[in-house]
């Protein structure tokens, strides 16, 4: 496969909707201390149901910003909220599994290890307490649910990612999607295709080394 230039610098911004405006504000710029950097308000905007709203962001640092939607008028009924679970964009039914509700969050990492103690005691003192205090791999991370009800963790790295952890999760991603393209793709296949590739490519290893 070619290998193809690498041009993005990191996030502009990820964006959400929130029925909430001044919890989030309270929770982002009050608890958390990211500042207000941007906002957008804007009328007649798009077709002629859509409603007047306003976007803002906040700097979560290196230049990158969350941002939020709020549109005048909408109702939470239209992120669905018949479910049970999850947060004003999507909800899901009881019988959906935690994990999978859980599984899209977003992660905003921190330098140091005081650094993520900080913002834990902030979360702490707040109506957002730390919710989860985990050690995964590389990284250890906080994690909470924001006003809007999304899964939010801040994160740091307990050590640096070695090159080797860096082929291994190309070779994952290989062996993954050569299982994922066959019939009844699982766990045990995965390892197994991964095993052979190592064979495979061992040789061209070697002389790098």
């Amino acid at each position: 496969m070619t290998e193809l230039d690498h041009r993005v610098r990191g996030v502009d911004h990820v964006a959400f909707p929130t029925f909430d405006p001044a919890a989030t504000v309270h929770f982002y710029r009050d608890v958390l201390g990211f500042p207000v950097v941007h906002s957008i308000c804007a009328a007649g905007w798009g077709p002629e149901d859509h409603p007047d709203f306003i976007h803002f962001f906040f700097d979560i640092g290196n230049d990158d910003r969350i941002a939020f939607f709020y549109y005048f008028g909408a109702k939470p009924e239209v992120g669905g909220a018949q479910g049970v679970k999850g947060d004003v964009y999507a909800r899901f039914g009881a019988d959906v599994p935690e994990y999978f509700v859980r599984s899209r969050h977003l992660a905003i990492h921190v330098d140091e290890e005081a650094d993520l103690l900080e913002y834990r005691r902030r979360l702490d003192a707040s109506a957002w307490p730390v919710e989860m205090q985990i050690q995964h791999e590389t990284i250890e991370s906080i994690y909470t649910h924001d006003p809007n009800g999304y899964m939010f963790e801040i994160t740091r790295a307990m050590r640096p990612v070695t090159p080797q952890e860096d082929l291994d999760a190309n070779l994952t991603i290989d062996a993954l999607l050569d299982v994922v393209g066959e019939p009844e793709p699982s766990f045990g296949k995965l390892l197994a295709r991964k095993a052979e590739l190592i064979v495979e490519r061992a040789a061209d290893w070697a002389p790098a080394r």
